[in-house]
């Protein structure tokens, strides 16, 4: 496969996580709920669903080659913002006591967002004439 074919197959498996992001905060989203930082104005659900319906947004603009572009430019964007609710998380899992596991699981999530800003500016870069 051409680095262009490995470009174009990173591009579609963002595009397949967002979009399975985006589902799951609009299906299930008590979880997503519950670490929406409380200093955003408005309900949680807002949020949540918010989120939900711009990753669904974000992933399919990274299918079409001539949003690609702009969509993998706004999807990091979108992976900072999201930043303090993934650091929300884990302090409340290290306040509530929950499982080591549970507790090591959101610290290794907090870095994880550094791997997803790149790949979504990989896949900008893909969309570049």
């Amino acid at each position: 496969m051409t680095s262009d074919g490995r470009r174009r197959t990173a591009s579609t498996t963002l595009a397949a996580l967002l979009l399975a992001a985006g589902t799951t905060h609009l299906l299930r989203p008590a979880p997503f709920d519950r670490i929406v930082p409380s200093a955003l104005p408005g309900g949680a659900r807002f949020w949540t669903l918010t989120s939900g319906v711009g990753e669904l947004l974000l992933g399919a603009g990274l299918l079409h080659p001539r949003s690609r572009r702009r969509s993998g430019e706004a999807a990091a964007l979108f992976f900072v913002a999201v930043l303090p609710a993934n650091g929300k998380m884990a302090l409340d899992a290290h306040r509530r006591g929950a499982s080591r596991a549970w507790r090591w699981g959101t610290l290794a999530r907090l870095p994880l967002q550094a791997v997803l800003v790149g790949w979504a500016l990989r896949a900008a870069e893909e969309g570049r004439p």
